[in-house]
């Protein structure tokens, strides 16, 4: 299922794979080092039966020379396996993973049933620009929550950004339905509670998928329920009594938000090993794309051990 948040479809590695595959890389590289590092007569030694007098015994100096880089590059190789295990096991996080896959299946099952088959009508009946319309409204009635976070985080221009959008288009934008402020420059931004929640220094916390809802964390969970309670919209319509209009804007924001990725959704489902994983990684990928702006992770280039050292 969908919300804000949901992974876009991304033909880039994930951050955290990316990691991996650096770090997997640099394993390897050290393995392969290992017969070049040791000295020349070791490789003739290992084809011929050793005496006993050649062991070496407790009282024995340490080796030097290429011996002791022999074993500096060992230590880095156990170090570069122990950061990969660390690196998949915080990509994971996830504890509950048997109740999240349980509650995953109920939520395609849901897709499969309602929100798919909607999707397909919505996109095949609506022409693009009617679809467009419809996604500048929905943007448009979730500006004061993008303004208020923007002041929480301390973005003071994204806050004017967000102000000068919605009295734009609230107004010569005939209530957002035209994107006048994007075609001026001022482009439309995401913001979410969850990402104050990140700014602030709060970790993620494990991983969830909640009922219908779909791809979550902890703190975007909680995140989700104080914009959920404190939407300025949500709460005008529901003091003069229209949670009809509260109820119909969510059910069209997920059949839009559902038929964006029609396609890429099918394709994934196809040609996943393991489709749950595979979106539970586009997920965090969306949302620390988000927390950061679209900015380049610092943390995507792993370092490499130097196995030269000594």
């Amino acid at each position: 299922m969908l919300r804000p948040g949901f992974p876009v479809a991304s033909t880039t590695v994930p951050t955290r794979s990316r990691r991996r595959l650096g770090l997997t890389a640099a394993a390897l590289l050290g393995m392969l080092a290992l017969p070049v590092l040791l000295p020349a007569g070791a490789h003739a030694q290992d084809t011929q039966p050793q005496p006993p007098q050649a062991a070496v015994t407790p009282d024995a100096p340490a080796p030097d020379g290429d011996g002791a880089r022999t074993e500096v590059a060992e230590a880095k190789t156990a170090e570069a396996r122990a950061a990969i295990a660390a690196s998949q096991e915080e990509d994971a996080n996830d504890p509950l993973e048997g109740m999240n896959r349980a509650i995953f299946w109920f939520n395609e099952g849901v897709d499969t049933v309602l929100l798919r088959p909607a999707a397909k009508v919505y996109r095949t009946v609506m022409p693009d620009f009617a679809q467009t319309g419809i996604r500048n409204v929905l943007w448009n009635l979730r500006s004061p929550l993008t303004l208020a976070n923007k002041l929480l985080q301390g973005d003071w221009d994204g806050a004017e950004v967000a102000t000068e959008r919605f009295l734009i288009n609230s107004t010569i934008g005939l209530g957002g339905l035209i994107d006048v402020a994007g075609d001026h420059g001022l482009t439309y931004e995401y913001e979410s509670f969850d990402q104050t929640l990140a700014v602030w220094g709060v970790p993620e916390g494990f991983y969830l998928v909640l009922p219908v809802l779909g791809p979550s964390t902890l703190r975007d969970a909680v995140g989700f329920g104080v914009e959920a309670y404190g939407d300025p919209v949500s709460r005008y319509l529901s003091n003069t009594h229209d949670d009809w209009a509260s109820y119909t804007r969510a059910g069209v924001y997920a059949v839009d938000l559902r038929a964006q990725y029609l396609d890429v959704l099918d394709d994934m489902k196809r040609n996943s090993v393991d489709y749950y994983a595979t979106m539970r990684s586009l997920y965090r990928q969306r949302q620390n794309n988000y927390i950061r702006n679209g900015k380049v992770d610092p943390d995507q280039f792993p370092s490499i051990p130097d196995y030269d050292s000594k």
